[in-house]
């Protein structure tokens, strides 16, 4: 009995042995390899399609070519205005990172009215000696097509808004759509006269400055809220009509046209770029 209970402990005490020797032993498995969770979607990227309406105000000068002459005397402009018009555009655009994009746009304006008073004093009115005042009443209008290449800066987002400048350079394409004189010659006891020139068109630079606001409903559809000053050149009439019946090839001109526009704009993201995968995670051992 003795000797059975001896080989009993010494084997138990060779199996705390080994398994004590293997506790100090390195292991031979594998560690398991770290888990990285991919990066977040970056909210940018990708081709957009647009569409917007605008209320439009413009300003600018009417130039008389009658009264660039020696003759004349002295010449004031009261009253020159335009009606207020609306604005329709449609373009295509990309987002290159998170905060610049580009478009190009094509828009159609529509007719705005002009009004406005010439008081101008001449030397020799109709052969008659001596300085003589008059004053022209003037009407038209014209309306434009406009093309342009633009580029934006978002200036960060808070609330899904994103506040946004830009600037953009193309063409407008004028047109006006005939003029009426009527002049008055009171000094020199003369009847109210009506001179009316045709319509004619010109193409002439653009250039525009935006600023606004972005609201972003989705990841696809974004909501405009924007200002831009808007510089769209000159504009001709033809010819027509002289004071005594006979025909003039002179043209009336409207001159530093400019627009101050308020526009309502949508964008909607067709084409959104995914942004590349990481790479694979190479353990050195």
């Amino acid at each position: 009995m003795r000797s059975v209970k001896y080989l009993m402990a010494a084997g138990a005490a060779s199996l705390l042995s080994s398994a004590a020797l293997a506790a100090d032993m390195p292991s031979i498995m594998p560690a398991p390899q770290p888990y990285y969770a991919p990066p977040p979607a970056q909210d940018f990227g990708g081709w957009y399609l647009r569409g917007d309406i605008g209320m439009t105000n413009t300003s600018g000068k009417l130039f008389a070519p009658g009264y660039n002459d020696a003759s004349t005397v002295s010449f004031q402009q009261v009253g020159h205005e335009f009606t207020g018009g609306t604005s329709y555009g449609l373009g295509v655009g990309y987002q290159f990172n998170g905060w610049f994009r580009a478009d190009i746009t094509g828009e159609y304006r529509s007719r705005v009215n002009f009004s406005g008073n010439d008081f101008v004093v001449v030397n020799g009115l109709n052969g008659v000696p001596g300085n003589s005042p008059l004053g022209d009443t003037y009407n038209g209008g014209y309306s434009s097509w406009v093309g342009l290449v633009n580029a934006y800066a978002d200036l960060g987002t808070w609330w899904c808004i994103t506040p946004f400048v830009g600037a953009g350079v193309g063409f407008a394409y004028n047109k006006t759509t005939g003029l009426s004189d009527m002049a008055t010659f009171p000094a020199n006891n003369l009847s109210t006269s009506l001179y009316q020139a045709q319509g004619a068109s010109k193409t002439d630079l653009a250039w525009a400055l935006h600023a606004g606001l972005a609201y972003k409903v989705n990841s696809n559809f974004t909501i405009e809220l924007a200002y831009r000053y808007l510089d769209l050149g000159s504009a001709v009439t033809g010819g027509g009509s002289t004071f005594a019946g006979t025909t003039s090839l002179r043209p009336f001109q409207f001159n530093n046209l400019t627009s101050q526009d308020v526009k309502l704009g949508v964008r909607w993201t067709c084409c959104e770029v995914e942004p590349a995968a990481p790479p694979p995670l190479i353990r050195k051992g």
